[in-house]
């Protein structure tokens, strides 16, 4: 098999999102300060643990390279931005004291044009760690409103372990509703490199057309790890381009990324107003646009389609990606979802690998016209994609397998996959549906060595628990094409590969 992409420029975020190193350097030097904060203090003091300072702003417009400030526990009525770089191995570090929880609280603060609770605007070296960012809200039209922004070509940033909620444009649709949770967008001609976002939680946030989490832009290097995102109303995870994040056509989408050991639940568009028109159609994680990107050993379940990577625009396909090792169930529509939008795109997705993931009972409603999206689904334009090693556990009613809708694209080979539904087996490629296998293989050019009808033995299907059993037909069972296509470790963080053998589905 060809070599989907070359992952050179990956291979030290790989390793980073295994081994859960940071990407930023370590804080480091004898002659750093520490500013402490305390609703308690006043900015006429020196910043000492018994003299802290009143306002984060106030203690980072002090605060120099290597230098720390630490925030007590409390509610902090103030909009933050750090005013300095830090440099290589001397950070400029917001942390929250250990135990407590500060809360950047936005209530009854002004919003106008595009702001943030938290802003990193044009600088380097900084670290967000270990705070409450919340109760950001407007009902003013065409305002948008963030939790966390990072833009203007900042690098070498870390966000980590902070709790977003409550983060919300609450207009009508009309009304241009918009908002993030997280946006980290490259609007200028300077990469922003080096993103590490992790550990993190959002939710409850009214977005809108946007998103909970989203990298969009020049943005040429990141890590987005370990965070829970849920009850939302729309997309979770957005890997964009082809917006008007950036001017300059070439620097226009993210590239060179991992999402990985995240866990999202409960993205429903339903609970907002944009779902009146759309239904279910928000995604869990969705790549759009973007390239090089690695998406593992994520769980993605109860939202209204699992994992896309997917294009809307006509000039950006999303190319170069993999989706390997994840876990994808009870979605409203599809699990996965390959392509350009129906009628509306010619983008498509192009060089992609969806590889040894299980997906099981998606598809607990119909798409947009009536029909079952599929377990796995490709829409326009999919060209030179492989799907191989992943278990398709389709519900007993009316569900599908891999669901191919026009005969746009060509050369998608779809092989080793392990089929399985105790209902009636159904595949569609080019619109035509297929319940008898050798037909499908004929119809789709491929999948000679998949099985179909036998049980994987998943380790509970009420929980559901989507392990496989020791005596799992699938263990040992996949084709092996490459630990750059595979990936080194499997859902629960072990061995991959094993004496030259792989299991189907995500966990080994």
């Amino acid at each position: 098999m060809q070599q989907i992409f070359s992952l050179t420029l990956l291979f030290a975020m790989i390793t980073a999102c295994s081994k859960k190193n940071s990407i930023p350097a370590s804080t480091g030097s004898n002659t750093s300060h520490t500013y402490f904060v305390a609703a308690t203090g006043s900015d006429a003091n020196a910043g000492t643990i018994s003299n802290p300072l009143r306002g984060i702003n106030t203690a980072l417009s002090k605060a120099n390279p290597g230098d720390t400030v630490i925030v007590r526990t409390g509610i902090y009525y103030e909009k933050v931005s750090f005013p300095k770089s830090g440099r290589l191995d001397k950070n400029i570090t917001l942390k929250s004291y250990p135990g407590e929880k500060p809360v950047i609280d936005g209530t009854g603060l002004s919003i106008t044009g595009k702001e943030a609770l938290v802003t990193i605007s044009n600088v380097n070296y900084i670290v967000f760690e270990g705070f409450d960012v919340c109760n950001y809200k407007s009902s003013t039209p065409w305002v948008n409103i963030n939790g966390i922004l990072v833009n203007n070509g900042s690098g070498n940033i870390t966000v980590r372990r902070n709790k977003i909620y409550n983060i919300e444009h609450n207009v009508a649709p009309a009304d241009g509703r918009s908002g993030h949770g997280i946006e980290i967008i490259g609007n200028t001609s300077v990469a922003m490199k080096n993103i590490l976002v992790e550990g993190n939680e959002i939710h409850d946030c009214n977005t809108g057309y946007s998103e909970n989490l989203t990298i969009n832009g020049y943005v040429d290097g990141f890590i987005i790890r370990g965070n829970k995102i849920y009850n939302t109303e729309n997309i979770g995870i957005d890997a964009a381009g082809g917006y008007a994040a950036n001017s300059v056509p070439a620097f226009n989408y993210a590239r060179n990324g991992v999402i990985c050991d995240n866990e999202l639940y409960n993205i429903d568009m339903t609970t907002g107003p944009i779902g009146g028109a759309h239904g279910h159609g928000a995604i869990g994680i969705y790549i759009d646009g973007a390239r090089n990107i690695i998406v593992e050993r994520n769980k993605v379940h109860e939202a209204d389609r699992g994992i896309g990577i997917v294009s809307e625009t006509d000039a950006y396909p999303t190319e170069n990606c993999i989706v390997r090792n994840n876990f994808v169930y009870n979605c409203w529509r599809t699990g996965i979802y390959l392509g350009g939008y129906l009628n509306y795109t010619t983008g498509g997705t192009n060089n992609c690998a969806i590889v040894n993931n299980t997906v099981f009972y998606n598809n607990r409603e119909p798409g947009a016209f009536g029909e079952v999206e599929g377990e796995i689904r490709l829409t326009e334009n999919c060209n030179n994609n492989t799907i191989k090693n992943n278990i398709v556990y389709a519900r007993p009613e009316n569900d599908v397998f891999i669901h191919k809708y026009t005969s746009t694209g060509s050369n998608n080979i779809i092989d080793h996959n392990l089929y399985y539904t105790t209902g009636t087996a159904k595949w569609i490629w080019n619109g035509v549906e297929y319940a008898d296998y050798p037909a499908w293989k004929t119809a789709c050019g491929g999948d000679g060595n998949s099985t179909n009808g036998i049980d994987p033995l998943l380790t509970n299907t009420s929980l559901p628990d989507l392990h496989i059993q020791p005596v799992s037909p699938a263990k040992n069972s996949g084709v092996v094409i490459s630990a750059d296509i595979n990936g080194t470790t499997d859902i629960d963080g072990n061995a991959r590969i094993v004496n030259g053998k792989i299991a189907k589905g995500a966990q080994q």
